[in-house]
């Protein structure tokens, strides 16, 4: 296909099941029919792939929102040594292929000697975690930033905790690989009773969990279909762009076996391509429709990511002049330098002036939304289905009018730049409406630091050079204020909303993006659940910031509804990480109560600390919180207590 050095052949799932119920020979009824990939075999002489380096954004490409790419790795014809011809180094090789170089685990007795052949791999770095939560939030930040992400755990004690962080990088279609280390080859089918389960000699509990949190699943048990199964395993990830479960029998890992024997083929994921008659008829209906709308607008939604449509949006965003605003889990997705952006769409609590504008329009597209609860405020947008144009990642509703399946949304955005009129008559309005931002925000001397003061020395922090990682919380509606410069990486859970996930999640995305200092900012209540993987990071080096923001309980909680449950024990967060750090590794704590204090821990932070992990535990009052939450929270309060329709 490239360069014309192309010898394709498919790999078909196996005639055995593919997630085995403990010996039983009953098919799934997941197998799929078709082929799942296309493998590619390139000829040794292409530059580009002997020159592959994983540590590069170029899997599958979510980091940069980009085309697919093949995934890769330089093509050796050599045998391998008998020692390195075993499923464990397979896997490793295959990880590290795909761009994988960090794999967070947490051992236990069933995945040990598959954790050995992980770090025999030169190419792989074994990140060990705390526990298995954190872990999987170390994945899901990790595949944020690269692409893709792995996590290693034990049977059943390991996997049922990791599940958690699973569904959530399954809710934001997030390509993870969650590797269990399985029961010996030779129990199943034995009707025994084994450790780390329930007791009963039924050992499919796990397996049938992970079954509503990933896209493929596939127990290997024995060394003939190993291969295959990982493969397919590991592209299907890829390919539908969620987490898959492999599971792999303990002492399986370092069993050498004549399928593992040469370097692993390079694969290649046959793109998915749009209809084209159905492509030029959704662009026709759609043209037609926005041009002559008056006042047209553009909004951007989180499936962009997946979409891999980022920058077809932005180039649909030149072509036609509209005002282009984004939906709030879709912030860090688009440019906020582009010159026509206005903001953070949300409703009640919309970037001033944005709503607004988008609300009154005749006619908007809305670019891979989501729609829930949340996003909508409680469902109180002002939005008209007539007036909107819906584009999925596969599909097209055009208002009250027909739907088009079939058709990618990267294809369908840059065929429509070409066919719409240039139109900036919202954009004038919103201009014309517009009120400056009033005087900058002040403390005096020595008072009680506020939300606001701190998040407007957050905002002179950012740089191309950094990243924002947002915990759930009132840090949601905070981050969503600042004005991201160009390059600024910004991560948030909105859709799953797990409350301490931004630990783990700064974790990982800090060790797939060491150029970028992290910066998170964590309330208290969201870091008592999370906050052991703080040592993680500094075993590791890291150098991120992390603001804890200490008012005393679960804020957005009380916001919602209030209750005694929302209030915690305070802790001495500072002197916590302090023992955490133990006087190994590069550490710096401090503790901020004015601004004065926050502008010196800013200056130290970035200056004569900026080699360190910094941790500022900020003090303010309990019910120090964003106008915004407080808009957004009765609005979500109003909508969980509406009485039962009667029947």
């Amino acid at each position: 296909m490239e360069n014309g050095h192309t010898a394709a052949f498919a790999v078909y799932p196996p005639k055995r099941k593919l997630s085995q119920n403990n010996g039983s020979d009953k098919p799934s009824q997941d197998s799929p029919k078709r082929p799942i990939f296309d493998a590619i075999v390139y000829s040794n002489d292409i530059g580009a792939i002997n020159g592959f380096k994983p540590a590069s954004n170029d899997v599958g490409c979510l980091p940069h929102h980009g085309a697919v790419v093949p995934v890769q790795n330089s093509v050796s014809s050599a045998a391998i040594g008998s020692s390195e011809s075993t499923l464990g180094r397979h896997l490793a090789r295959r990880l590290v292929q795909i761009g994988v170089t960090d794999v967070f685990s947490v051992p236990g007795d069933f995945n040990l000697t598959l954790l050995d052949h992980l770090i025999a791999e030169p190419g792989l770095n074994l990140i060990g975690c705390c526990n298995e939560l954190n872990a999987g939030y170390a994945a899901d930040g990790y595949a944020r930033c690269r692409g893709v992400g792995a996590c290693v755990v034990t049977f059943t004690v390991g996997g049922l905790s990791i599940l958690n962080a699973i569904a959530g990088a399954y809710s934001e279609n997030l390509p993870l690989i969650c590797i269990v280390g399985g029961p010996n080859s030779n129990d199943y089918g034995t009707n025994r009773v084994l450790h780390h389960t329930i007791g009963l000699p039924d050992w499919c509990q796990e397996l049938r969990c992970f079954q509503t949190v990933t896209c493929f699943q596939a127990v290997v048990n024995n060394l003939e279909d190993a291969h295959e199964l990982i493969d397919t395993a590991i592209s299907t990830a890829l390919k539908e762009s969620k987490p898959v479960y492999l599971s792999i029998s303990c002492n399986l890992a370092g069993i050498p076996h004549p399928t593992f024997s040469r370097e692993p083929v390079p694969f290649f994921l046959s793109p998915r391509l749009s209809n084209q008659m159905g492509l030029e008829a959704a662009v026709e209906a759609t043209s037609e429709f926005l041009n002559k709308a008056v006042k047209p607008i553009m909004v951007g939604g989180p499936k962009l990511r997946v979409a891999k449509a980022c920058d077809a949006f932005v180039e649909l965003a030149d072509a036609c002049g509209y005002p282009i605003a984004v939906m709030p889990s879709a912030k860090g997705l688009v440019p906020e330098h582009h010159p026509h952006f206005i903001g953070t769409y949300w409703g009640a609590v919309s970037t001033p002036f944005c709503a607004e504008i988008v609300e009154s329009a005749d006619a908007y597209i809305f670019a891979g939304p989501i729609f829930n609860d949340y996003s909508s405020v409680g469902y109180s947008l002002l939005l008209k289905k007539e007036k909107a144009i819906i584009v999925e990642p596969h599909r097209v509703v055009i208002a009250d009018g027909p739907t088009f399946g079939c058709i990618l949304m990267k294809d369908f955005l840059q065929a429509l730049a070409k066919r719409l009129k240039c139109n900036t008559t919202a954009f004038d309005n919103y201009h014309r409406i517009l009120v400056p931002e009033g005087l900058p925000l002040r403390c005096e001397p020595k008072e009680a630091l506020r939300a606001n003061i701190l998040f407007k020395h957050i905002q002179e922090m950012l740089s191309s050079d950094t990243a924002v990682i947002a915990e759930t919380g009132d840090s949601w509606f905070n981050c969503q204020k600042l004005k991201l410069p160009q390059g600024c990486g910004y991560e948030f859970q909105m859709q799953y909303g797990s409350i301490g996930w931004s630990v783990g999640a700064t974790l990982g995305y800090a060790q797939a993006a060491p150029n970028k200092r992290v910066i998170a900012c964590i309330g208290d209540g969201s870091f008592q659940m999370t906050a052991q993987d703080v040592s993680t990071m500094l075993r590791c080096g890291q150098r991120s910031i992390i603001f804890l923001i200490n008012n005393g309980g679960y804020t957005i909680e009380v916001e919602i509804h209030d209750g005694p449950y929302n209030v915690i024990k305070n802790w001495n967060c500072t002197g916590l990480m302090n023992a955490i750090c133990n006087g190994d590794g590069k550490c710096w704590t401090t503790k901020v109560r004015c601004e004065e204090e926050l502008v010196e821990a800013i200056k130290l932070a970035t200056g004569d600390k900026k080699d360190c992990l910094c941790f500022i535990e900020v003090i303010l009052h309990k019910d120090d919180t964003s106008k915004e939450l407080l808009q957004w929270g009765s609005r979500v309060s109003a909508a969980n207590s509406r009485p039962p329709n009667p029947q």
